[in-house]
């Protein structure tokens, strides 16, 4: 499943509604209530970037680039790296474990409390420091304090201070959210959005920020990528765990959008949506 930036606190856990006269047809052991779907996808925590639980609950095709794969060669000629909005630092351990020689110095930074902790416990076995680092803040970092600097699914990319940290020759390497991503879903909770907001993270305005902050971008790549959801537990957890898509969002507020949701699930089959993603590579001069 996708997972780009990091989530913010949400809010109570929602008391999913009981099933009325119209609920699941013949629910049974191979056919959870409509409540107890609400119950389990409302429950399941949202901390970290582990998706596992989504499995045979919803799928998303993976880009063609294999962003932590890729990752973890650039690890391997790093001798300083930063990962930024590293969520529960699962795909930078990954990277990590798969490079043959891994930089002398790698930090991780994270503004999201939960997030802070679970990366400090699975990282901090690989000598990796994690920073707790606030969105709106600067970035806690001397000038040019590495020559590698990666994201997968920043909440915003801070082109200005990614170029501050990086040093002479740097590179900057991520996996972002594109633009109109899973907005299948959204817009089924929303409705139509204006184009202001299905422009947002367009690769070429990133490429015209990371040039403006004086970094030279020697890759782009998009790629648009399929969803299903086969349940509405499954709808309901991603919601919670990304939570800009839907902002705001609550059972309680969307229940009659979700049951109707879910009698198209369970009669019609899986809600289709693509995710958007762009891989990103941009390098700092040198002198």
């Amino acid at each position: 499943m996708t997972h780009n930036p990091h989530p913010a606190p949400e809010g109570p856990h929602a008391t999913p509604a009981p099933d009325g006269p119209h609920g699941d047809p013949s629910p049974g052991p191979s056919h959870p209530t409509y409540a107890s779907l609400l119950a389990e996808g409302a429950s399941v925590p949202t901390e970290g970037w582990d998706f596992s639980w989504f499995e045979g609950r919803a799928t998303e095709a993976r880009p063609s680039w294999g962003y932590a794969v890729s990752l973890a060669g650039r690890l391997a000629r790093a001798r300083a790296a930063l990962d930024l909005d590293t969520g529960g630092g699962e795909v930078l351990d990954f990277a990590l474990a798969r490079a043959v020689r891994r930089p002398v110095l790698t930090v991780a930074a994270e503004g999201w409390p939960p997030n802070v902790a679970k990366a400090t416990a699975l990282l901090r076995p690989r000598g990796v420091a994690v920073v707790a680092v606030a969105e709106d803040r600067p970035l806690p970092f001397a000038d040019g304090a590495f020559d590698l600097v990666s994201s997968r699914h920043p909440v915003r990319p801070r082109w200005t201070e990614i170029a501050r940290v990086l040093g002479p020759g740097g590179t900057y390497f991520a996996q972002h959210v594109g633009p109109r991503s899973v907005f299948e879903l959204v817009e089924y909770f929303l409705g139509p959005q204006p184009e202001a907001v299905r422009g947002v993270r367009h690769p070429d305005r990133e490429r015209a920020d990371a040039e403006a902050a004086g970094l030279e971008v020697v890759d782009l790549r998009a790629e648009r990528l399929r969803m299903e959801f086969h349940d509405i537990a499954a709808v309901v957890h991603f919601l919670r765990k990304v939570v800009w898509m839907v902002p705001g969002f609550t059972v309680e507020a969307y229940e009659p959008r979700l049951r109707a949701l879910h009698e198209h699930l369970v009669s019609e089959g899986p809600f289709v949506a693509h995710s958007t993603r762009h891989l990103v590579e941009a390098r700092k001069p040198a002198p």
